[in-house]
């Protein structure tokens, strides 16, 4: 028989882009993992059910981080002052090197998971390394957390330090290894295939990768168009290919499965088309955009056009794994980009921001990200009594003070899937 219970409190969610649905202390039925209903006054039906109330507190979804890479948690803060290029040979690719050691693994993949559950993320979509069995640990650390995740061996054969560098044939054998294992291994955390970028990727493992995620129908991430470094590197390694979007077009890696994309600055107009024509999310990164010197998304522009995105930190080139430091940068740089494209591309609101760190992401994972009927239950008990302390604020208003001025110490519960989930183990 399924659990069934209720919990009170201010309810506050978005089911549209920039719209909030607001239940000032309403009830939400949860049976199982899914919402049953959210209600201002609660049906007789449901009266026999146990109530947990959160009195004051309020209660969103939790929230969506639809890009980040667990190796590069230990370099938080560390070679900002570089473009991505340079980045990732002098940070990065070492730090990645060490994950062949699964006790040194073990501990930073542990550290990052509990970050993740502090900030009061729920589900993610994260890039491990090219190696194969800390990938496995790192996907079971998820499972024992709870949390909610789509994990990535990362596959690289071309132009990175020959220590990071496999054969084709043992990139594709290991991939293979881990979605036969892991594909309905867990409920809530699950594989997807992860070309790193198409620099460090020749074409034939590309289209071996496409081959496996429709073999298996597992979904696919990787990064486009993010610097226009990158993006001339990709112009001469394929130069009989329209752009950089098609070469992955052309693999079977852009939306013959479920696919994101982190970064997406520089898109041609054929480029936004095609995603357009085949659903492919959009990662907005706005922190690592800024850090390396990469530039601003045009994201008021790709809203318009209809295409699906969602936020994330894309930890370490975004300095922080708080999803509320992300919806703060994307308010700040849309507002830059209002003023760069001449006052067309509308700031994004608050509303807008919040939508997108919930259920703009949350459509990747199915109904997550909202308190529908349907729906999962992933939600946040917020206690910010320490931040409305001067004046009395709607639960608009509230919301907005506890993104901007509150952080994890005001998260005070967190439910994946209809569980109330404790913190991690620190290993």
């Amino acid at each position: 028989m399924q659990d069934e219970f209720i919990v009170k409190g201010n309810i506050i969610f978005t089911k549209d882009l920039g719209k909030y649905e607001i239940f000032e202390n309403g009830y939400i039925v949860v049976g199982g993992k899914l919402v049953k209903g959210v209600f201002k006054e609660l049906p007789e039906k449901f009266s026999e059910l146990k109530i947990l109330d959160y009195g004051h507190a309020l209660i969103i979804p939790g929230f969506v981080d639809l890009h980040s890479h667990a190796p590069q948690f230990p370099n938080l803060g560390l070679g900002l002052d570089k473009e991505l290029m340079p980045w990732l040979d002098s940070y990065t690719f070492p730090e990645e090197k060490k994950y062949s050691d699964s006790g040194y693994a073990k501990k930073v993949y542990s550290a990052f998971i509990r970050s993740l559950w502090k900030h009061g993320t729920t589900r993610s979509c994260v890039f491990a390394t090219i190696h194969k069995n800390t990938t496995k640990l790192l996907m079971d650390l998820f499972a024992e957390a709870g949390l909610g995740a789509y994990v990535g061996k990362v596959n690289m054969n071309r132009n990175a330090p020959e220590y990071l560098l496999e054969s084709t044939e043992e990139s594709i054998d290991n991939t293979k290894e881990l979605l036969e294992e892991y594909d309905h291994k867990y409920e809530l955390v699950k594989p997807i295939i992860t070309p790193r970028f198409v620099p460090t990727c020749s074409f034939e493992l590309l289209k071996s990768l496409g081959e496996l995620a429709k073999k298996y129908n597992v979904p696919v991430q990787s990064h486009l168009s993010e610097n226009l470094s990158e993006i001339s590197f990709v112009k001469k390694l394929h130069p009989k290919l329209k752009n950089y979007a098609s070469v992955y077009d052309e693999a079977g890696l852009f939306g013959d499965c479920p696919t994101i994309m982190a970064h997406c600055i520089w898109l041609e107009e054929d480029e936004i088309e095609l995603m357009v024509k085949n659903e492919v999310f959009v990662a907005h990164c706005p922190n690592s955009n800024g850090n390396l010197s990469s530039g601003i998304a045009s994201i008021r522009k790709l809203l318009e056009r209809g295409l699906n995105i969602g936020l994330a930190t894309d930890v370490s080139g975004g300095y922080s794994v708080s999803m509320i430091n992300a919806i703060v940068s994307s308010a700040m740089v849309s507002k830059l980009k209002w003023l760069e494209s001449n006052r067309t591309d509308k700031p994004l609101t608050t509303a807008e921001l919040f939508y997108l760190s919930t259920k703009g992401g949350g459509k990747f994972f199915g109904k997550v990200g909202s308190f529908e009927e349907g729906y999962e239950f992933d939600a946040l008990i917020i206690d910010d009594s320490n931040l409305s302390i001067f004046n009395p604020l709607s639960m608009e208003e509230r919301l907005e003070k506890f993104i901007y001025t509150g952080d994890d110490r005001n998260i005070k519960e967190r439910y994946v899937a209809g569980k109330k989930i404790e913190e991690p183990k620190q290993y």
